[in-house]
């Protein structure tokens, strides 16, 4: 799988371990873990962790996760990838976060649209999936503006913080 994508204004490539300090100060804020399903980091040894199970996974080709570095400054503003690869059904589960003070800049969207591209030109993928909490205005906003079309919403299907929430589905296929 492609370690490396670039887009007009960002550079992807596969998060490794020195990105940890960066990727800590990004996940550490509750305001961009609030739908990530994971509780905000204390401190830098959880972000190396989290990088090296995602590592684990994507050695076993299961996932893959990119940093996404803005090109202009150099920095890591937030990460995306793969959350699953089925490779025998053809499908991915898409996921994303973005550094704060880079919100409604698009910079998601432009990540997201690379992934999309490689996915369906490179990975042969069929269908891409985004699984979204129906109170995750701004990521459902993102989706729309790529064409994701809305399935529906899968109740009480995860557990997050002790409770049971909603998820929202959305869906692209490569003949869209």
């Amino acid at each position: 799988m492609i370690k490396e994508l670039y887009t007009e204004r960002l550079f992807l490539r596969k998060m490794t371990t020195s990105d940890s300090e960066s990727l800590f100060k990004i996940w550490s804020d509750p305001e961009v873990t609030k739908f990530m399903n994971i509780n905000s980091f204390n401190n830098i040894s959880q972000a190396k962790e989290m990088i090296n199970l995602l590592d684990k996974l994507s050695q076993e080709k299961r996932t893959i996760r990119y940093s996404i570095i803005e090109l202009e400054s150099n920095q890591i503003i937030g990460s995306c990838g793969y959350n699953s690869i089925d490779f025998e059904n053809a499908n991915v589960e898409i996921g994303y976060d973005i550094s704060k003070v880079y919100w409604g800049k698009g910079y998601a969207p432009e990540a997201i649209s690379s992934l999309i591209e490689y996915a369906f030109n490179s990975l042969n993928i069929n269908r891409i999936e985004a699984k979204v909490e129906p109170e995750n205005i701004n990521s459902i906003k993102v989706l729309r503006k790529l064409n994701f079309t809305f399935e529906g919403t899968m109740r009480k299907c995860e557990k997050s913080n002790g409770k049971f929430i909603d998820l929202s589905l959305y869906s692209k296929l490569v003949t869209d």
